[in-house]
């Protein structure tokens, strides 16, 4: 396979897909990844219990990621890769060991179809869609290092404007763990942007165990940022194009920095603090 084919669908058979590839080059030297792309719950799954009303929450998915996500591969001419099932399924940016693999109780919303989810419905469940995005993952990954283009790996993610009562006052975060090498100056350009306010593992830290940068990115030493957008913001396709050009004039001229593409190990936050305290 040349440097510059487009990523694709090994097998696409299989329908509906549990996963979405926008096809890309791979000497963009980016992988664009949507962890929470789609709120969709096939018919043999049914609603899972709950109204349809609790499928619009970000409980479901996260709202605008997808949009942006696309838009973003679009204008760098990268490759994305999304999920095409609801996180209430079963969670692709957890562990396989995480108790929130599949939710029970989510945002005050208990999820009756999960309630009594044994050990074997957990495996089938990641069998049918965590391992096929995971896979999915792992081989762009595959091939772009084999290419000799190892990959800055993006994620895009979006966070509820209030929660629990209290209204965030980020519109942007940018998610990191040890490594800082893209997640600095991506933090950077983001504060340089006037009126603009920016998380550092805000809302959330970067160090998960488990989670798709840990396990993708991290375990390889590659370049990585989680980026979170504040959602009032890219619930319509006008404002997930503003956030997806703003991010491109960002990340363009950073997937071009040699210091960044090679593959580096930093370690994790995580497991140090498991060390610690003897874990």
């Amino acid at each position: 396979m040349s440097a510059s084919a487009a990523l694709a669908l090994d097998d696409p058979s299989r329908e509906p897909h549990p996963v979405e590839i926008v096809p890309g080059s791979i000497e963009s030297g980016i992988l664009i990844l949507c962890d929470h792309a789609s709120n969709t719950v096939p018919p043999d799954l049914g609603d899972l219990g709950l109204p349809e009303s609790e499928f619009e929450r970000h409980i479901a998915y996260d709202i605008g990621a997808a949009a942006v996500t696309r838009s973003l591969a679009g204008h760098l001419g990268a490759p994305a890769i999304l999920t095409q099932f609801s996180r209430l399924i079963i969670d692709p940016n957890r562990g396989r060991d995480d108790p929130t693999l599949v939710m029970r109780l989510s945002d005050g919303a208990v999820v009756p179809g999960n309630a009594r989810v044994d050990e074997a419905e957990v495996q089938r469940r990641i069998a049918r869609f965590y391992d096929p995005y995971d896979h999915a993952i792992a081989d762009a990954i595959h091939r772009a290092m084999a290419a000799g283009h190892p990959p800055v790996v993006v994620t895009v993610h979006s966070f509820t404007p209030i929660w629990r009562g209290w209204a965030r006052p980020w519109h942007v975060g940018i998610l990191w763990d040890a490594d800082d090498r893209f997640a600095r100056p991506l933090l950077e350009g983001l504060t340089a942007e006037d009126g603009l306010v920016v998380g550092d593992n805000e809302p959330y830290d970067g160090a998960l165990a488990g989670d798709t940068v840990d396990r993708h990115a991290t375990i390889r030493g590659l370049a990585n940022a989680l980026i979170e957008i504040r959602q009032d913001l890219i619930a319509s396709d006008e404002g997930a194009e503003e956030w997806a050009g703003r991010f491109a004039r960002l990340l363009k001229p950073l997937a071009g920095r040699p210091e960044l593409r090679a593959p580096k190990i930093f370690g994790t936050r995580t497991r140090d603090r498991l060390r610690q305290h003897g874990g």
